[in-house]
């Protein structure tokens, strides 16, 4: 496992990963007081408006936020799914690089996470960044297991689907799709930290299993339209 990070080019390790949220149909609330005041200028109107209108496609190179920022302190809406059940999560231990020669995402998911399931059956999934004013929104996410809750209803962020199928989020900043490349289960020796191994093993001992590393080939970058 060790191997796989060397190939990496980046990496951020700062807060602990979320919970995830259950399934689809969401409802309408206050996310319209949220947009007007997003510094990204949502148009006014995001959820009548088509995936098309709201990104426009770029390269994974020409991603030119901070990393540190979008996964550390804005944290990671990990999404898996069809439109009609899918399924969400917050991440905020992960990262980008390349991997096989290939522009790659990781993230390190607790074993017993429920949209953990939807990624090994679907072997797509979206990674969705937001701003500030989305915070509350984003954590709702990340408050509770969606195998005994269902947390959709509970948020106001409006689902949409990728060119592809995929699913994400209107309100996002930044939207990364990813191909299944890889699940790594992680072992107390592969950390040379106290406090890594600590948290791996405390990890284990409550869930009876060890954290995952999930890489996944990046199939497409959007970004929100001024």
């Amino acid at each position: 496992m060790r191997k796989l990070f060397l190939f990496m080019s980046i990496a951020v390790l700062l807060a602990g990963c979320g919970q995830q949220s259950q399934k689809a149909d969401g409802k309408t609330g206050n996310s319209d007081a949220l947009a007007s005041s997003d510094s990204v200028k949502l148009p006014r109107d995001v959820k009548a408006l088509p995936f098309d209108t709201l990104f426009r496609s770029i390269q994974p190179e020409d991603i030119s936020e901070s990393l540190f920022k979008l996964v550390g302190r804005d944290f990671t809406v990990i999404t898996a799914g069809s439109e009609a059940d899918y399924n969400s999560m917050t991440a905020s231990w992960g990262g980008w690089g390349i991997l096989f020669n290939q522009p790659t995402t990781w993230a390190f998911l607790r074993a017993n996470r429920y949209t953990l399931e939807y990624i090994r059956r679907e072997k797509i999934y979206t990674m969705a960044y937001f701003t500030e004013p989305y915070k509350e929104q984003v954590l709702l996410f990340g408050s509770s297991s969606g195998r005994d809750s269902d947390k959709m209803k509970k948020h106001t962020l409006t689902p949409v689907k990728t060119p592809s199928g995929s699913i994400a989020y209107k309100e996002a900043k930044l939207i990364i799709e990813c191909a299944l490349t890889e699940i790594t289960t992680v072992s107390p020796d592969d950390y040379f930290t106290d406090e890594g191994r600590k948290f791996v093993v405390d990890a284990h001992n409550e869930v009876k299993d060890w954290h995952k590393l999930v890489f996944g080939r990046i199939t497409g970058v959007w970004k929100a339209t001024e």
